[in-house]
């Protein structure tokens, strides 16, 4: 006689209630026809012989064609129990060994490590230059150009790409776009930054004009690589095309990106006039 606990029990190996009780009622009694299965299980006519196709699947089930007759025979007990400990021993071992390997991966470092002290920050980006493989996206100035220079063209030279915006005239490598318009640009914002990724894993990112008091970021985060990516692109591409205008084509574009500054920062007249339209 079927219960419900052996079919939720069977349901907890991979069978469907229809499943359980055709092959239930072919172990009381076999061998059946797929009509006879179907009235002795209660599984609709309609459905009988897809369930027993899946069984057959399962290898709990064996057809055998006598004529015109075809009649299903049940795997013996003692042998489905062997079949569903190898079975799911095989699973469980596959589960443990993936989810192991998943767990155990390196996973990405997201903290955010702050660097204080110019030269402390200077120091540690040559570390992360000096020990990059890849590829160095760089937006700095001038003043901290002069510091990083050497280990730039030591990156480049071992076949390190560097990209870039160089706030600045002396520019280190001829793979960095020099940023137009200087003088505007610090009447505006007063402050020098540093924005660096490494190979597409790191980024530091801070403000560099404050002596001891300057203050970087550091942090492992394809996030902020990409962001901080996008940031230079973006950077590289305008400076890049600004470079190509000349004479009144320059004049409008530089009027054009100066009024969607003053109206993306929502400047004052005042605070506008001090640094509009300037060199």
């Amino acid at each position: 006689m079927q219960t419900n606990a052996i079919i939720e029990d069977m349901k907890k190996l991979g069978f469907s209630e229809y499943e359980v009780k055709a092959y239930m009622s072919l172990l009381e009694q076999y061998p059946l026809n797929g009509y006879g299965l179907s009235k002795q299980s209660g599984v609709p006519r309609s459905r009988i012989y897809e369930v027993l196709g899946n069984l057959e699947d399962k290898q709990l089930v064996f057809k055998q064609v006598d004529g015109e007759a075809t009649v299903y025979y049940p795997l013996e007990p003692e042998l489905l129990v062997e079949k569903l400990k190898k079975e799911m021993t095989e699973a469980i071992q596959h589960v443990q060994s993936f989810t192991h390997k998943l767990f155990n991966k390196k996973k990405e470092d997201r903290r955010m490590i702050n660097i204080n002290g110019y030269d402390d920050i200077i120091n540690f980006i040559e570390l992360l230059i000096d020990k990059a493989k890849d590829r160095v996206a760089i937006s700095i100035w001038e003043e901290e150009g002069k510091h990083l220079s050497e280990a730039l063209q030591q990156a480049a030279a071992r076949g390190v790409t560097v990209r870039g915006v160089y706030f600045g005239k002396a520019v280190p490598l001829d793979t960095l776009v020099t940023h137009r318009r200087l003088g505007r640009y610090m009447a505006e914002k007063k402050e020098r930054h540093v924005s660096i990724t490494i190979d597409g894993e790191q980024v530091i990112s801070g403000v560099m004009s404050r002596g001891s008091e300057s203050r970087v970021s550091w942090i492992k985060d394809t996030g902020f690589v990409e962001m901080t990516e996008d940031y230079i692109s973006h950077d590289v591409m305008v400076n890049g095309y600004a470079a190509t205008l000349s004479g009144k084509e320059k004049e409008a574009f530089e009027r054009f990106t100066d009024l969607s500054r003053r109206d993306y920062f929502n400047y004052t007249e005042e605070e506008f006039d001090q640094w509009k339209f300037g060199d």
